[in-house]
């Protein structure tokens, strides 16, 4: 038994809760960041899209970098670099430094997070690994009920007349704080320098990404000109190249080419595409609903969400109850419990003109409890699917998929709710979006079924 094992779940702990703060509070902050640094009508999609795309390109890299220099010194390198741009984007002087500040912020991220699970199964064996793994579940749901409300708080109260700047040093005390407990407890690790990072892959997925976020943020700003089209064709062809390259190496991929193969992992994986697509677009437009629609304060539409984290809350606890019972039957529920909450949305706002919170209540709070059932449960059944040698690589995957979901649901559901917004109402603009959230519900749904009945069948591929 490794003994300080709990130490590093609680600073592993800490990464995440600073990289989902970090999510959080800019959908808080986005209008009275506008406000006060300007830039054009898609400025604040790329507040988000610019940490999450970043944190994408490179987090598979930053996977294979821990394989290669070893889990503990990537960690700490991230954390230091997560930290220093934290507070950079505090102090930065126009929108244009502050989305490059986000952009270096979650390059940092993509060193720091994935190597938290490889630690984690460095540290623990199996029965307490799935009793670490859940403290991750009510811990997110918290952070995610404090964010918006903290940030919320601190841009209506304008200490020291520095606004919204404040709610980028939230993260500062946080990292400072857990950065001496990771130098202290973290493992030593192995590393392997023997193998190298596959920089034509980075390459590859860096630019197909890129390729594929940019112009559907840009493309409504600019009118949807040809390049816009052409990028998106460029980039599913080079998605497509990396894939077939990945597949063909032998040695020194950036994703293990066993991962590929792995219906399991690549069936949670895709799960996750499609939930935190629709999820991660919902946030940003109800956000953005209530500030730009409503005229609501920043802590009012901090507030707004408060009924989605308690339902996550909720559904993570009674998930992890239930699971054993359920299996994959449980994640069927979840998505159907999203699926009710936004057809609910999207009703409440039929045939009104304007809307107030507690209109969004019933809607949000359904929402919250199937998010916190899948999400509470599906990480068992993705790391549960590798092997040691392939949970560096497996991890970064995963959380790129995650940040790339959320990347492509806030251009996607961004961009439509900015085209609607200019010319419908705002409640109009909110259930056209909620409405179309349930295609890739839709799709994790049918997707769910390649999953193996109950936990325990998963270590087959």
């Amino acid at each position: 038994m490794y003994r300080l094992r709990w130490v590093v779940a609680a600073v592993v702990l800490a990464a995440n809760t600073m990289d989902l703060l970090d999510a959080t509070i800019v959908n808080v902050a986005g209008p009275s960041i506008h406000r006060e640094l300007g830039g054009g009508a898609s400025t604040i999609q790329w507040l988000s899209a610019a940490y999450t795309l970043a944190f994408a390109v490179l987090l598979i890299a930053g996977a294979r970098l821990g394989d290669i220099y070893g889990r503990r010194r990537m960690f700490l390198l991230g954390s230091v670099g997560f930290i220093v741009f934290s507070a950079a984007c505090a102090l930065a002087p126009s929108i244009a430094v502050l989305i490059a500040f986000r952009a270096l912020q979650g390059a940092f991220g993509a060193l720091m997070i994935p190597q938290g699970f490889g630690m984690l199964k460095e540290v623990f064996d199996d029965e307490e690994l799935g009793r670490a793994t859940r403290l991750f579940g009510p811990a997110t749901g918290l952070a995610m009920l404090g964010a918006p409300i903290l940030a919320g708080a601190l841009i209506d109260a304008d200490f020291w007349d520095i606004g919204w700047r404040l709610v980028f040093l939230i993260n500062v005390p946080i990292g400072l704080i857990a950065l001496p407990f990771a130098i202290r407890s973290l493992p030593s690790g192995v590393s392997h320098p023997d193998l190298k990072l596959d920089v034509l892959g980075v390459w590859l997925v860096g630019l197909a990404l890129v390729a594929i976020i940019y112009p559907l943020i840009q493309g409504q700003t600019d009118g949807w000109p040809a390049w816009t089209f052409a990028l998106l064709v460029a980039g599913a062809v080079l998605l497509f190249v990396f894939v077939r390259y990945e597949r063909g190496r032998t040695d020194n991929a950036l994703i293990e080419p066993s991962l590929l193969t792995n219906r399991v992992y690549l069936s949670g994986v895709a799960v996750m595409l499609c939930l935190f697509g629709a999820f991660g677009g919902l946030l940003l437009c109800v956000s953005l609903y209530g500030q730009l629609g409503e005229g609501w304060s920043p802590i009012h539409a901090g507030l707004t969400l408060t009924p989605m984290v308690l339902g996550m809350i909720l559904g993570m606890v009674v998930s992890g109850l239930l699971v054993k019972q359920l299996g994959r039957h449980l994640l069927h529920i979840g998505i159907l419990l999203i699926a009710a909450g936004t057809a609910t949305l999207a009703l409440m706002l039929t045939g009104v003109q304007t809307a107030a919170t507690w209109d969004l209540v019933p809607g949000l709070l359904l929402v919250g409890v199937g998010v916190g059932a899948v999400l509470g449960q599906i990480i068992q059944f993705i790391l549960a699917a590798v092997g040691m040698n392939e949970v560096g690589s497996a991890s970064g995957v995963m959380e790129a998929a995650q940040q790339l979901a959320t990347a492509l649901g806030v251009a996607v559901l961004g961009t439509i709710f900015f085209s609607v917004f200019n010319h419908d109402p705002a409640t109009d603009v909110l259930r056209v979006t909620a409405w179309l959230c349930l295609a890739p519900l839709a799709a994790a749904f049918a997707l769910a079924f390649r999953l193996p009945k109950h936990a325990d069948g998963q270590a087959g591929h």
